[in-house]
């Protein structure tokens, strides 16, 4: 490989060559090798010789098919002491000079030893002359590091990230204290490295290059495959084991974890190449069912941008706000917002379902709070030209009202520094102690925020505004999680909010609203177009 040439630029030259997003592994299992089962009993020589003509078969009939071939160094060591490295060396070189090299090693140490490593993986005439490698990152930079910069910054490695073993889930599913999953730290690490890399040893002076590192995330987990693009971004390379024998679902993992151009993936097929009959013919039948999948990728990439531009025209002013975002992320994590089919008490068909009710922990509440006090202090409703809220007090309806109406107090003061009363109502009477229904800040000749989740009908914020106005109290806002924006009926055009504002003389802010729901969904790479068109529909049906 030229110096000139990094391991991603002739990986990428060499698919806009052959059209071809396929890797070949190059795996001599002795089994493979002697059918007859002797092949532990024939010397050294001979299981060597067999798995060159093996390999050299493989290469030839498959070349114009394939993006890169990949030699698992483990089946050649096996092959024995003397002449097994030897063999996997002259494999090498008989493959076109023109296809990439992707050595399946797996290494992971530090210091000398790693530079051992790298110089028998690359170097020419002492290592086997590889262009790139696969790693373990779980020792950090450090070893990866000797594998990219120096003398071989234009070699490159796939970085174990999410493999396609179950036992992967033991560790690499872990979650994180600051959140997400390991193998999402180590996607976003990947590509912090490669950025390291490329600062620290420049191949040219473009200013741009591809990345040095790419990920190992396997193809029979599509959920992780778009957790890990979404992690490193656009422009790093995936490959993505499993597609064959491990039963992974070849469209479903171009889906989850192909760019928006169709690419980005390797995607490594081993012995379902070298057990058919016509390892050439499979090989071009892999190739061409990668491409119909990505086809298929941008198809529904073109689609959904032609839907969100739509959508965009008809909602220009509903952005959604980040900690919009992070609130209906939170909403899916805990069970709260579902998507499905819904008969709602109305006896409409709903592909969406919130239950506050399920943020049902101390964490939960806290960014609960925390979501309710940034809508108010975004919205011009509920704050003042000196950017002041127009409230004294928050009053919390029993039953739900009474803990959002304290997470809300609570995080107005932790993350703003606004000092607000806070006051609930019981569904009946005291008449002991200090007596009454009401408890808490005293209201008479305050301004008052009512706080709920939702609002279906509106009746217990009418019941809570009538029992405000008798204390003396001035109700002068609402603040609830979810505004499903839905006309109370068909002959009616105005929502139960739209109606509560209406009557009472008073704004209704929410968290989200059906809207900003609908571009969440637009905007995410985690959900797909039939999800956006069943809630576009729904709004264009019921929505006020």
């Amino acid at each position: 490989m030229s110096d000139s040439q990094s391991f991603f630029a002739k990986l990428e030259s060499r698919i806009a060559q052959v059209d071809s997003h396929l890797c070949v592994g190059l795996d001599p299992h002795i089994n493979e090798l002697f059918p007859d089962g002797d092949g532990h009993s024939r010397s050294e020589e001979e299981r060597c010789n067999q798995a060159f003509e093996f390999c050299k078969r493989l290469i030839d009939a498959t070349a114009p098919h394939v993006a890169a071939y990949k030699p698992n160094a483990a089946f050649f060591e096996a092959l024995g002491p003397n002449l097994g490295i030897a063999t996997l060396r002259k494999v090498i070189a008989a493959i076109p000079s023109s296809i990439p090299t992707l050595l399946d090693v797996k290494r992971g140490d530090i210091g000398t030893t790693a530079q051992a490593y790298a110089e028998s993986c690359y170097d020419d005439p002492n290592g086997v002359n590889a262009d790139g490698v696969t790693l373990s990152p779980l020792m950090g930079w450090d070893s990866v590091s000797p594998f990219i910069t120096a003398k071989y910054s234009c070699k490159g490695a796939f970085v174990l990230c999410k493999t396609s073993n179950p036992g992967s889930n033991d560790l690499l599913s872990l979650e994180m204290g600051q959140g997400g999953t390991l193998y999402e730290k180590i996607a976003g690490l990947a590509q912090t490295w490669s950025d390291r890399a490329i600062s620290e040893s420049k191949t040219d002076g473009s200013g741009s290059e591809p990345p040095r590192l790419g990920l190992v995330v396997g193809a029979t987990d599509p959920v992780a495959l778009s957790k890990a693009r979404k992690a490193c971004g656009p422009d790093m390379w995936i490959l993505a084991p499993g597609v064959g024998a491990q039963g992974g679902d070849l469209e479903a993992a171009c889906k989850a974890g192909m760019n928006e151009k169709g690419t980005g993936m390797l995607i490594p097929v081993s012995r379902g190449v070298s057990k058919a009959n016509d390892p050439g013919a499979k090989a071009k039948a892999l190739r061409d069912a990668i491409n119909a999948a990505r086809e298929s990728v941008v198809e529904a990439n073109k689609s959904k941008k032609r839907k969100h531009e739509d959508v965009c025209v008809v909602d220009a002013d509903q952005h959604v706000a980040p900690y919009q975002k992070e609130f209906l992320e939170f909403s899916l994590e805990q069970g709260v917002l579902k998507f499905g089919s819904f008969v709602l008490k109305s006896g409409r068909t709903s592909p969406y379902f919130f239950n506050a009710g399920l943020f049902a922990s101390g964490a939960a509440l806290y960014k609960l709070g925390k979501a309710y006090a940034a809508s108010i202090i975004s919205s011009k409703e509920l704050m003042d030209s000196d950017g002041k809220v127009i409230f004294d007090v928050i009053f919390g309806p029993a039953y739900k009202g009474i803990s959002l109406g304290a997470v809300v107090c609570a995080a107005l003061y932790h993350d703003y520094g606004i000092d607000v009363g806070f006051a609930y109502d019981r569904k009946e009477a005291k008449d002991h102690g200090e007596g009454g229904k009401l408890v808490g800040a005293p209201m008479e000749n305050k301004r008052v925020l009512i706080v709920d989740d939702v609002i279906t009908a509106g009746t217990a914020i009418r019941e809570s505004h009538s029992m405000l106005i008798k204390v003396g109290a001035k109700p002068v806002g609402v603040s609830i999680a979810l505004d499903r924006a839905e006309k109370r009926s068909l002959e009616d055009p105005i929502s139960s909010i739209q109606a509560v504002a209406r009557d009472l003389n008073i704004p209704v802010i929410s968290i989200v609203s059906l809207p900003q729901l609908q571009g969440f969904l637009r905007d995410s790479p985690d959900f797909g177009d039939e999800l956006l068109e069943q809630v576009t529909e729904y709004r264009s049906q019921y929505g006020v």
